[in-house]
C-alpha cells in the first residue's frame, strides 16, 4: 500500500467516524422529539389544579455543606419555600471549620436533639443531630469531614422518607421543582430514580435564592455554554431515556432516587467525583442483575439552574473533572457492558459512551490534527482538506441548530427575538474553536485518568 493510498484510507475512516458519530446524536434528538411529545401530554394533566395535592411521595432533601457560612442560610431558606406537600430537609454539616454550623445555628434556632441514627451506609463519625424549633421539616447533621459522597451517605441515614434529593448549596430552583421531578414516581411505579435537566443561570433573576426571570447572560462564555448543554445535557439524555438506556446524567442536575434501591447498590461511592452519574450507572447494573423489571427517567423542563463558569481555567477544570467522573462511572461498573441480560443500557448505551464520549475527544483531536498535518505536508490535497473541515463542522453546527430548535419548540425560555439571534450565531461559532478547546481539555483528562488508572493498577500488583 503506498503513502498515498493510506493517507486516503485514514482520512475515509476519520471522516466516517465524525459522520457516524454526529449521525448517532442526530437520532438521539430524534427520540427525543418522541418523548417531549408525550411528556407534553403527561404535562397537561399535571397542570390540572391540585391533581396530585397530598398525594406525592414524601422526599427528603439532601444538602451537603462545606465552610459555607456565608451563603448557606440563604441556601436553606430557598429550599424551605419549595412548592410541596410533605418534604425534609437535612443539612449535612461536612466537617466545616468556619462559621458554618454557628451561622445555621443562629439562622434557623437550631438545638440538639437525641434521635435514633439508623447506619444503614458507612460513613464518617457523626457528632451531633439538631433540630429546629421554627422549622418542623429542618434537620442539621454535624460530622466529621468525609467528602460529598460520604456526606450524601450520612444525610440517607438520618432521612426518613422513601424517596430522597441532593442538591448542591449554589443550586438554584424553581419553586414547584420537586413536583416537577417526582412526577414520573406518580404516573409509573417502576421508577427507580429521575434526573433533572440543567440549565444556565448567568444572567438570569434570582429572589431569595429561587429562579424568578429567565434571561441570556451578557458574557459570551456562558452562552457558549447555553448551546453546549442543549447538544449534552438535555437532548441527549432525554433520547436515552426513551428507551431506559440513560446512564449518564448532568454532572451538575439534580437526582430523585429510592432510597431502599440506592442503599442496596451500597450508596455513594467516595472514589468517584461525580456522584449521581456513578450511581445512575450502578442502579442500572443492580436491576439488571436482578432482572427486576424498573425505569429510570430524565426530566427535561428546567428544574434547576446552575452559575457556570465565566473564564476558560475553570471551565477547563470543570470539563476535565466531569470527563474524570465519566470514565470512573464505566470503568467501575464494566460488568454491565455486553451483560447477558444488559438490555439497552449494557448492550448499546453503555458501547456508545466508551466509544463517542470516552475516547470520542481523543479520536476526533486526532482526525483534526491529522487532516491538518497531512495537508501542511502536502499529503493531502486543499480540496479533500476543506471536504473533511466541511463535513465535520457542518454537522456540528446542524446537532447545535437542531438542539436550539428543539429548545425554542418545547420550552421558549428565551422569547426575545435577539436572544435566539444570539444563540444562533453561538450554534455556529461554537463549533469554530469552543468545541475543539473542549475536546482538547477533555482529551488530556482522558490521557491523565488512564495514567493514573495504571499507575494505581501496577501499584495493586506489587501489592499483591
Amino acid at each position: 500500500m503506498t503513502l498515498s493510498s493510506l493517507i486516503s484510507a485514514a482520512t475515509w475512516c476519520i471522516l466516517g467516524y465524525f459522520i457516524v458519530s454526529k449521525t448517532s446524536y442526530f437520532l438521539l434528538n430524534a427520540l427525543s422529539i418522541f418523548r417531549m411529545h408525550k411528556m407534553e401530554q403527561e404535562k397537561v394533566l399535571a397542570d390540572l389544579p391540585q391533581i396530585y395535592s397530598g398525594l406525592e411521595q414524601p422526599i427528603s432533601l439532601l444538602l451537603r455543606t462545606h465552610n459555607n457560612a456565608a451563603t448557606i442560610a440563604t441556601s436553606v431558606h430557598a429550599l424551605l419555600q419549595l412548592d410541596y406537600s410533605h418534604f425534609e430537609i437535612i443539612v449535612i454539616n461536612d466537617g466545616s471549620v468556619d462559621a458554618t454550623l454557628d451561622t445555621l445555628i443562629d439562622a434557623f434556632d437550631l438545638h440538639a436533639f437525641p434521635e435514633a441514627y439508623r447506619i444503614q451506609l458507612a460513613t464518617q463519625q457523626v457528632h451531633r443531630i439538631y433540630r429546629s424549633t421554627r422549622f418542623p421539616n429542618l434537620r442539621i447533621i454535624d460530622k466529621k469531614y468525609g467528602g460529598k459522597a460520604d456526606a450524601l451517605n450520612a444525610g440517607i441515614n438520618a432521612s426518613r422518607y422513601p424517596l430522597f434529593c441532593s442538591v448542591d448549596d449554589n443550586t438554584i430552583l424553581h419553586r414547584d421543582s420537586l413536583r416537577r421531578i417526582v412526577a414520573p414516581f406518580l404516573n409509573q411505579n417502576t421508577v427507580i430514580a429521575t434526573a433533572g435537566a440543567v440549565r444556565v443561570a448567568n444572567g438570569c433573576e434570582i429572589e431569595n435564592g429561587l429562579l424568578h426571570k429567565v434571561a441570556l447572560p451578557k458574557r459570551w462564555l456562558p452562552v457558549f455554554q447555553i448551546i453546549e448543554y442543549l447538544r449534552t445535557s438535555l437532548f441527549a439524555p432525554l433520547g436515552w431515556s426513551s428507551m431506559n438506556g440513560m446512564l449518564i446524567v448532568p454532572a451538575a442536575g439534580v437526582g430523585l432516587f429510592q432510597k431502599d434501591i440506592v442503599i442496596e447498590a451500597g450508596g455513594y461511592r467516595t472514589d468517584t467525583t461525580t456522584g449521581n452519574m456513578e450511581l445512575i450507572v450502578r442502579m442500572h447494573r443492580l436491576m439488571r442483575q436482578k432482572k427486576q423489571e424498573y425505569q429510570i427517567t430524565f426530566i427535561a423542563d428546567p428544574v434547576c439552574w446552575q452559575q457556570v463558569p465565566q473564564d476558560l481555567a475553570t471551565l477547563k477544570n470543570l470539563r476535565m473533572r466531569w470527563q474524570h467522573g465519566l470514565l470512573d462511572s464505566l470503568s467501575q461498573n464494566m460488568g454491565l457492558l455486553f451483560s447477558r441480560n444488559g438490555g439497552v443500557p449494557g448492550n448499546l448505551a453503555f458501547p456508545f459512551f466508551i466509544v463517542f464520549e470516552c475516547v470520542g475527544p481523543i479520536l476526533e483531536l486526532f482526525g483534526y490534527a491529522f487532516i491538518v498535518i497531512a495537508y501542511a505536508c502536502g499529503l493531502l490535497s486543499a480540496e479533500a482538506c476543506i471536504a473533511f473541515f466541511s463535513v465535520a463542522i457542518g454537522l456540528g453546527v446542524l446537532l447545535s441548530a437542531s438542539g436550539l430548535l428543539l429548545e425554542e419548540m418545547s420550552f421558549h425560555l428565551y422569547p426575545k427575538a435577539s436572544d435566539i439571534a444570539k444563540l444562533a450565531i453561538v450554534a455556529v461559532l461554537g463549533n469554530l474553536g469552543y468545541r475543539q478547546l473542549n475536546i482538547a481539555w477533555r482529551s488530556y483528562s482522558t490521557a491523565r485518568w488512564l495514567l493514573d488508572h495504571r499507575s494505581r493498577t501496577s501499584n495493586k500488583d506489587l501489592v499483591g
